[in-house]
């Protein structure tokens, strides 16, 4: 099958439509961001920078960092720019983009977030190190892809809802981080649970101001939530895209995220630069 130019998108160099990427510029493992000043905060810690690339909000350094072949890659905010990347990505290695046929021999892909995010559970400190094994998604990407859901997933989405209301119309979806690139973040560092992928920041994330959430307490409810140990604990806008398409495209994800709220208490950080420096040092060594 060859994937038509109103599918498969490109530009006049070759490189996939948004990214702005080619093939030989994308390293196997990948740091994904959302801030796209956050991408050079990262690179600066490399030993090499051989590629520096910027098409809108998606900015992407490949280099080296310790023997390690790396690509930081800004996606801006939102599961909207997730699915962008996310099969752009994969465009790049699983795709030729000169024939635009499918490749025989599949590559799987090492893909981190590292962002900031609100904390649920009203015990967690400021700065705390989260580390995503699932993402409840409040957003509808996955919704239009053919996700082969596990057992494991739908018995967890299940006692979620059971548990917790969501306003009409609200289909949430639950998909798994990597189990592999969990374990590899995962230390006595980290608090470990269910992130929940919000599609905005203000109502959908419970927050009021002159136009009032329908859900004002959903921080509360969902920080409530615990099976078997496992509870909710952080918000944040990425993650359940990146989990449930990366997984269905056969990479290996996960996130983790510097706390910078704590919405229990209702308290906000007035500076995060030296913890997200550490947080930095913390995925690199690990990846």
């Amino acid at each position: 099958m060859q994937f038509p130019a109103t599918e498969l998108v490109l530009d006049a160099n070759g490189a996939v439509y948004h990214l702005g990427l080619q093939p030989q510029q994308l390293a196997s493992k990948i740091i994904l961001v959302g801030d796209q000043d956050r991408v050079a905060k990262i690179s600066r810690f490399f030993d090499t920078v051989e590629y520096s690339v910027q098409h809108r909000e998606f900015v992407s350094h490949t280099g080296t960092f310790q023997g390690k072949r790396l690509t930081v890659l800004s996606t801006g905010i939102g599961t909207d720019n997730i699915d962008i990347c996310m099969a752009e990505l994969d465009a790049l290695v699983n795709i030729d983009l000169t024939t635009r046929t499918e490749k025989a021999i599949k590559s799987s892909l090492e893909i981190v977030r590292i962002g900031t995010c609100g904390m649920l559970q009203a015990d967690m400190k400021l700065h705390s190190y989260v580390l995503s094994s699932h993402a409840l998604g409040l957003d509808n990407i996955a919704h239009f892809y053919p996700i082969n859901w596990t057992q494991e997933e739908k018995k967890l989405l299940t006692q979620l809802t059971t548990q917790v209301s969501f306003p009409k119309g609200i289909t949430p979806y639950l998909s798994a981080a990597c189990p592999k690139m969990v374990e590899k973040f995962d230390s006595a560092k980290v608090r470990k649970g269910i992130t929940v992928t919000s599609s905005g920041f203000y109502g959908p994330q419970g927050r009021s101001l002159r136009l009032p959430s329908l859900m004002p307490e959903i921080h509360l409810a969902l920080g409530n939530f615990d099976h078997e140990g496992l509870q909710i604990v952080n918000f944040e806008m990425e993650s359940s895209a990146i989990f449930a398409l990366g997984t269905a495209l056969g990479h290996q994800c996960t996130s983790i995220c510097l706390g910078v709220a704590n919405r229990p208490q209702e308290i906000f950080s007035t500076g995060i630069d030296q913890a997200m420096d550490e947080l930095i040092g913390f995925v690199l060594e690990r990846i």
